[in-house]
């Protein structure tokens, strides 16, 4: 038996949905919103649990194969008019489709495996943080840290920015990210911190021993708390004046370094 087209943004399910615009409904049900057909399909790829998806007839009808895999995964996929899609939704022209999903688990990646980490402290754009995954998917890395004062890691735009591939690196938020640089360190693994006051550029780094690359907000950047436990302090060179770059395009910049490096030293 199909299920009955939602049309009203007052039915009492529609209604705790949108409350998960919401980081603390988001906390409180336990729950994020999945939007938009790339993260709904990747999610389906990696099995990751879904709830319920809600979606349009028209989506439904543009997507036969994904619907399909859906349905062979028990997913109850639930039909809602545009106006109640709308209000679900937290983009201005949703595609058609919204998921409702658990949060993470809370389980930290082990420090003792890691070859290449990042730990974000101050991060508050979601955008940069969705673009910085993207980013450490590409190019291997195996944990990625956020200070407790950082943006929400289930926030619906650091999952959009993702495109994806935010199921699939470790990630975890802790209240003390100078304990977690600390234990980085006991366990032997390089700590490089990145500032504009550096002496050596981040090409002068050795990046194929375990690294732990710290990185802060374009505004204020790292503490002087978190710099001070590095064992090495790196820049990015800028010419004409510019005093910084975006933070996701710094994170980027060495990342591909680290790959660049790996690479270079597998030649030989």
């Amino acid at each position: 038996m199909e299920n009955i087209i939602l049309t009203s943004i007052q039915n009492p399910l529609i209604k705790q949905v949108k409350k998960l615009h919401r980081a603390k409904e988001r906390q409180k049900q336990n729950l994020l919103l999945l939007e938009g057909t790339n993260l709904i399909d990747a999610a389906c790829q990696i099995d990751y649990k879904l709830d319920i998806i809600f979606h349009t007839d028209r989506w439904h009808a543009n997507h036969p194969s994904l619907c399909l895999k859906i349905a062979d995964k028990g997913i109850k996929l639930q039909p809602v008019s545009l106006e109640v899609l709308s209000a679900i939704a937290t983009t201005v022209n949703p595609d058609g489709v919204v998921a409702i999903a658990p949060r993470r688990t809370k389980q930290e990646p082990d420090i003792a495996q890691t070859k290449l980490g990042i730990a974000l402290e101050r991060l508050q754009d979601p955008g940069n943080l969705g673009t910085i995954i993207r980013s450490a998917v590409g190019t291997g890395v195996d944990s990625l840290w956020l200070g407790s004062d950082s943006v929400d890691i289930h926030n619906p735009k650091v999952l959009r920015a993702s495109v994806g591939e935010w199921f699939r690196v470790p990630i975890a938020t802790n209240q003390n990210l100078a304990n977690v640089v600390s234990q980085h360190k006991q366990a032997g693994i390089q700590i490089v911190a990145t500032t504009s006051g550096a002496a050596k550029s981040y090409w002068d780094i050795d990046f194929t021993r375990p690294s732990l690359i710290l990185l802060g907000n374009e505004g204020a950047g790292l503490s002087a708390e978190l710099i001070a436990l590095a064992d090495r302090q790196v820049k990015i060179p800028l010419d004409n004046g510019v005093e910084s770059l975006n933070v996701a395009v710094a994170t980027a910049l060495l990342l591909y370094e680290v790959k660049r490096q790996y690479r270079s030293l597998a030649r030989i």
